[in-house]
């Protein structure tokens, strides 16, 4: 299966996206998004990163996800074999599942939150993927990371996981962008790398970079330990 979610937590102002696939180097094929223009998950047996990339270009216009999604899916003569999952920078999402598209596949939404995917075993995994972000409690982060758990939990893959990603994107911090491209255990493995990404010596260099809200940030440059 390839399945994504992509979500707007207004409490911390960041977008996040998170994918998981039984393919090689899901977070490189699907997973776009900046601070400026929003989040896209291009995904399905014939993916297309073109439609990703272009469809953030039109909602850091202003284009809603809506009409963003529908302006790039529209022309493409091989949309029937592709998804398209959008998360503007307002949390408003949109979706296309082509009609060739390998099932079980679909979507879930809800406010601020879109899931889609393809070759699942069952629909299920896309209720479970929402169901487990909706349900937590936890940062945008580990509620992104439940949510994967929860799908895989629910069926899988019969091919099995082969990777896994996470994007986090805001104006307040730097980007976030941890990928397993090549794992048995990519969603174990996906956990162990953000807790060294967001704990330690990294994460405090990662504090003192420039970000869109501060790009002049003076924050001391913290003593590099030798290896």
């Amino acid at each position: 299966m390839t399945i994504s979610i992509l979500a707007y937590d207004e409490k911390s102002g960041s977008y996040g996206g998170a994918a998981t696939t039984g393919s090689l180097c899901v977070g490189g094929w699907v997973l776009r998004g900046d601070a400026e223009a929003g989040l896209s998950a291009s995904q399905g047996s014939l993916p297309s990163t073109m439609w990703g990339t272009a469809v953030l270009d039109l909602m850091r216009q202003g284009v809603a996800a809506e009409e963003a999604v529908a302006q790039i899916t529209a022309p493409d003569t091989g949309k029937a074999q592709r998804q398209l999952s959008a998360l503007d920078l307002q949390g408003r999402t949109a979706n296309h599942t082509g009609v060739e598209s390998i099932p079980a596949a679909g979507f879930r939404q809800a406010k601020h939150v879109i899931v889609s995917g393809n070759l699942l075993s069952s629909e299920a995994v896309l209720d479970a993927c929402l169901e487990g972000f909706l349900a937590s409690g936890a940062p945008l982060e580990e509620r992104l990371l439940e949510s994967l758990d929860r799908a895989a939990a629910t069926g899988g893959d019969s091919r099995g996981l082969l990777s896994a990603a996470l994007l986090v994107v805001s104006r307040h911090a730097a980007p976030l962008t941890l990928r397993i491209d090549h794992s048995e255990t990519p969603l174990q493995d996906l956990r162990a790398l953000h807790g060294h990404a967001t704990g330690g010596a990294y994460a405090d260099w990662a504090a003192t970079v420039p970000t869109l809200d501060a790009p002049f940030l003076g924050a001391p440059f913290p003593k590099i330990v030798s290896r």
